[in-house]
């Protein structure tokens, strides 16, 4: 499976915050937004 490159439009001051939140804790933000969507897509019973 590939990997895609995607566009947010989300808000300053969160993104800021979340990203420091990442770095300080050795996170990929990238991974973490993924691994968010595979939850929510698992409570939905999504494919």
């Amino acid at each position: 499976m590939g990997r895609k490159t995607v566009a947010l439009s989300l808000d300053e001051e969160v993104y800021d915050s979340y990203k420091r939140y990442c770095e300080d804790n050795s996170i990929i933000l990238s991974r973490k937004v993924e691994t968010f969507m595979k939850d929510e897509l698992k409570k939905g019973n999504a494919k």
